[in-house]
């Protein structure tokens, strides 16, 4: 079809031949586009063969633009039926979809899923690697050395069949997949995807609010929270350097001036006390913000004493600090929701009016109230007006999703505080586990020392919220001294 307009739009067609209008297409707009508009403007001929349609005739029974309604509702009506069952069938507590690598069928109820023994210990490690800092890649290569069967050889050997010519080759892809579904969380997750409309194939993600979640239905692999965690690492990606040195903090460093992110540097002739962080916007001091240089080890030591001084804070008096915790997110969370909420009303509105607008002008079209040059022009505008409304509406979706939580967070961390009774030392899983990110102060040497604020933001906490334990500390230029805001 697409090398036919093509064809069409050269001249080089002269007539074009269908059986019936329904072969050509069942998009009411886009078909009468075609034939009354677009085809006589190229001046080729368009036959219907059994509905008797000739357009060198003209319209003969006039019924065309009816027909081509009818032609429309047919499969809009057949979609709208698949549609409602399988709705239903998703909607009733069951899963729609083959159990993923790490369960399989309850052989006694083919709609359950159980844990696969060999393959969930794989997916458990895999979730484990991905806190303790390592990427997609780098769990691919550790798989792989270990000679773990990857998730094809392992249903292979289930079902005796051979092994593929690489049994332990594990892809990056196959790892993000895994580190992706939710359902490891023991929940049933369906209509994770949608598409916009039964003439589009496109599969899109849809949005959280608009999934249908139903936790505790299988036993879980990995816990919500470290899900969560997962996800938020896997935006921020980490690169080794030549040095095969990774930062301890890397991604989760931000320029206070710029918002930019701080890059790990280091050399091989440097010590491990000479790694540093700097902005990525200060490139040598051609760019456009200052260095705010910080060293690693520096860094190191204040957020190992801001996380044992927290684990101490939350111990003394675990009440307190959940009550205040609890009254600054709901009051400011609601307030925030609910003005987003109303921007989505007024986005999906507008979607819906521009919708009737393209019907309206491609009539106008039809009937000849409107010149083909004004009606690809209104149409464009229209559509290009669309485009971004959906965008703005996919993105504030989003937002209200991610940020409709309840007081999950909250009991995460103080288990997390029972966990880690003592902390010796800083670990890339303990930094994941508590750290959300790191603002970074540009130095202060107006008193003679250098003085660098540091602000940690922690997992449970949102950027803005002012509880006592996110105030800054400060570096000061002789690491060994150090002060607290």
């Amino acid at each position: 079809m697409q090398e036919g307009f093509e064809l069409v739009k050269q001249g080089a067609v002269g007539c074009w031949i269908v059986k019936d209008m329904s072969r050509f297409g069942r998009d009411y707009l886009t078909v009468g586009q075609y034939t009354e508009l677009i085809f006589p403007s190229y001046d080729v001929r368009f036959i219907a063969v059994n509905d008797g349609v000739d357009s060198e005739r003209g319209d003969s029974d006039g019924f065309n633009a009816i027909r081509n309604l009818f032609n429309e509702w047919y499969p809009r009506d057949t979609s709208k039926k698949v549609r409602a069952s399988f709705r239903q069938k998703g909607t009733s507590g069951k899963h729609v979809g083959h159990p993923p690598y790490g369960y399989k069928s309850d052989p006694n109820d083919k709609e359950q899923w159980i844990l696969d023994e060999e393959a969930a210990p794989v997916v458990k490690r895999i979730f484990d690697l991905c806190l303790d800092g390592k990427g997609p890649s780098q769990i691919a290569r550790i798989l792989e050395k270990d000679e773990v069967l990857t998730v094809k050889s392992l249903y292979a050997k289930q079902k005796g069949k051979p092994l593929p010519e690489r049994p332990y080759s594990w892809s990056e892809q196959s790892i993000v997949g895994i580190l992706e579904r939710m359902e490891y969380t023991g929940c049933i997750c369906n209509f994770k995807t949608y598409s916009k409309s039964y003439k589009l194939k496109k599969r899109i993600p849809n949005s959280v609010e608009d999934m249908y979640i139903q936790p505790d239905a299988q036993e879980a692999i990995v816990t919500q929270q470290q899900w969560e965690r997962v996800q938020e690492l896997r935006k921020n990606k980490r690169r080794p350097t030549k040095t095969e040195r990774q930062g301890l903090f890397s991604g989760l460093l931000y320029c206070a001036d710029c918002g930019e992110k701080l890059y790990f540097g280091t050399c091989k002739s440097f010590n491990a006390n000479k790694d540093r962080y700097v902005c990525s916007r200060y490139k040598s001091g051609r760019g456009t913000c200052s260095a705010h240089y910080i060293r690693e080890d520096v860094l190191k030591e204040l957020v190992l004493e801001r996380i044992r001084a927290v684990n101490a804070y939350i111990r003394e008096d675990a009440e307190s600090f959940a009550e205040e915790w609890l009254a600054y997110r709901q009051t400011e969370q609601d307030n925030r929701i609910r003005e987003y909420r109303r921007k989505l009303d007024k986005a999906e509105k507008r979607l819906a009016e521009l919708d009737v607008l393209i019907s309206r002008v491609y009539e106008d079209a039809v009937f000849g109230r409107l010149s083909n040059e004004r009606y690809l022009k209104m149409t464009q505008d229209y559509e290009a007006e669309q485009k971004r409304v959906r965008m703005e509406a996919d993105n504030l979706r989003e937002w209200i999703g991610q940020h409709e939580k309840t007081t999950d967070d909250l009991s995460h961390f103080m288990k997390l505080v029972e966990k880690y009774v003592d902390v010796p030392e800083l670990t890339q899983t303990i930094v994941n586990e508590y750290i959300r990110k790191i603002i970074v102060h540009a130095p202060d040497k107006s008193s003679g020392k250098r003085r660098q604020k540091i602000q940690i933001i922690f997992n449970f906490m949102e950027d803005e919220e002012l509880l006592s334990l996110n105030e800054p500390v400060v570096a000061l230029s002789t690491h060994k001294k150090r002060e607290t805001a």
